[in-house]
């Protein structure tokens, strides 16, 4: 199928590994032109070679900043906008807040959680919107979390910010249809990155299980019977963000291999 994303340029934040790399690659792999970032620049330097060898060199820009560097991460729109003439496409990414509970979190906490999840998300969508509405076309996909519909124990900061984008998003979903930009969120659920290794890393030291054992288990919770693979995820928010997905609009998409039980 050609999704019609041909030299369209998206704009994927923290795409230096895991799944927002699997986005960057699925995009680059239909013909987009790409705009990388991430805080480590060797990571950075690693992911720009991996696109510029199944595409070119010309059609992958790569910024190094941290998402809630608002004034760098307006450069970096900006720079994208400069290098390719607009921004057609925005996936919005950041790593997820730090876990605790609501009972315990600080004001601080609040904050960075607020600045990391929430604001950055908000500044990249207001900065590229007026040129998408001007143009009637355009993609915005917000990465969330399955915490977004079903709370998730010890991740009280994650289960308040991406609600919270969520629901902005909805809503301005709503005002910006009708000028052709497209606004979804995807809620995604287990994938194979080196971030859930680490959960299970985790989890086996608490159980005295192997790393393997506890992969199994998690696999086990899911209709599927396996862990999702980034590949996948990447191929998803490709659609969501082509010509083919036309009607598509204000939705949450629960994207976890069947987990989730609600209806809506």
């Amino acid at each position: 199928m050609n999704l019609g994303l041909q030299n369209k340029t998206a704009v994927v934040l923290a795409s230096t590994n895991g799944l927002g790399f699997a986005v960057a690659k699925a995009l680059a792999d239909e013909g987009a032109n790409i705009a990388l970032s991430g805080r480590d620049e060797s990571r950075l330097s690693k992911a720009r070679d991996q696109l510029v060898s199944i595409s070119c060199d010309e059609k992958i820009l790569a910024d190094s900043f941290d998402v809630t560097d608002h004034a760098a991460l307006t450069n970096h729109l900006d720079h994208t906008a400069k290098k390719f003439g607009s921004i057609d496409i925005l996936i919005t990414n950041a790593g997820g807040p730090s876990a605790g509970t609501a009972a315990d979190l600080s004001i601080d906490d609040l904050d960075s959680a607020y600045e990391l999840t929430l604001k950055s998300a908000i500044v990249a969508v207001r900065h590229v919107l007026p040129g998408m509405r001007s143009r009637g076309w355009g993609r915005i996909i917000a990465m969330t979390s399955h915490s977004v519909r079903h709370p998730i124990a010890g991740l009280a900061l994650s289960n308040t910010m991406r609600p919270a984008l969520t629901g902005y998003l909805k809503t301005l979903s709503r005002e910006v249809a009708a000028d052709g930009v497209l606004i979804n969120t995807i809620c995604t659920g287990l994938f194979d990155t080196d971030r859930l290794t680490e959960l299970f890393e985790a989890r086996a030291q608490r159980s005295g299980r192997t790393i393997e054992e506890e992969r199994r288990l998690a696999a086990e919770t899911l209709p599927v019977n396996r862990i999702g693979q980034v590949d996948e995820f990447g191929a998803m928010v490709a659609f969501m963000a082509s010509e083919k997905c036309s009607f598509l609009c204000g939705a949450s998409i629960q994207y976890d291999g069947g987990a989730s039980t609600f209806l809506l």
